[in-house]
């Protein structure tokens, strides 16, 4: 229930996914690959629709581009869980670590803020997404910060992988899809972590669809982390609407070093 609250309150708050952080401390307790994965699925759904009403009143998620990449990366999710139980523990290990860290270099490489305030954007200006497009404007402080997402079929292709990696290891896929949307397709870093957090639950629901055919939902230990997920997904949204963009990025980077540093140990180690 503890892990739950603290993967889910930093997996909201960072757009990661709480499950990137749950996973890997499972495997430290002893849990084998195919039972953390559900569990991360489980935690990852349940901080999602916890922190989902949060993130919609600030006007930080963005519905269109979250199901556009969600569309991509649901292919990914489905295709990683089908083969997953095929694969050797060690190499899903391996991926979840490499993928982390790929995440981190992306979250931590670039400086200051891209999307700044426009000044002609009145206080009464509404905030959200524009519909019909993939831009729209979200408040920072007193200021309208208007936003336009680039380079679309590379975050969808990126979003496909993340994909393929929450399948195979059931960590949700947002440490990948949230430095994509942010870094490669130029969405502010908080819209970016608050539609990740939500689509993430759509991710999460598909992957638990093709473990449970498998028989390897665990619900006595994943509805305790479940639990937990609920409180820590709300406290993680609250969180996540006060803290700066710059500051919401560079804690996502050092939450993601962590989880490479700890799965890539526990790989070696075995």
């Amino acid at each position: 229930m503890v892990l739950g609250f603290v993967a889910a309150c930093a997996g909201s708050l960072g757009g990661i996914g709480g499950a990137t952080l749950l996973v890997p401390a499972l495997l430290v307790a002893g849990f084998e690959p195919s039972a953390a994965a559900p569990i991360g699925l489980m935690v990852v759904a349940a901080g999602s629709l916890a922190a989902a009403g949060r993130q919609l009143d600030e006007g930080l998620v963005h519905h269109r581009l979250g199901l556009t990449v969600e569309l991509a990366a649901s292919v990914g999710v489905v295709s990683g869980a089908l083969v997953s139980t095929s694969l050797p523990e060690k190499l899903l290990a391996g991926v979840l670590a490499l993928a982390a860290a790929v995440g981190a270099v992306a979250a931590l490489s670039r400086k200051g803020i891209r999307n700044r305030p426009v000044p002609s954007f009145g206080e009464e200006a509404v905030t959200g997404e524009w519909p019909g497009t993939l831009g729209g404007q979200y408040r920072m402080g007193d200021a309208i910060v208007p936003y336009q997402a680039i380079r679309v079929p590379l975050g969808m292709l990126l979003s496909l992988g993340a994909g393929l990696v929450a399948g195979l290891s059931g960590v949700g896929g947002g440490f990948l899809k949230t430095p994509a949307m942010s870094e490669v397709m130029h969405v502010p870093a908080k819209v970016a972590a608050a539609t990740s957090t939500f689509t993430l639950g759509l991710t999460a629901a598909t992957g638990l669809l093709v473990f449970a055919g498998q028989g390897r939902l665990e619900l006595q230990d994943g509805c305790a982390a479940v639990v937990g997920a609920l409180v820590g997904g709300l406290a993680g949204a609250r969180f996540q609407t006060r803290i700066s963009p710059t500051a919401s990025r560079q804690l996502t980077g050092v939450l993601l070093i962590v989880v490479a540093v700890v799965v890539a140990l526990r790989a070696v180690l075995g």
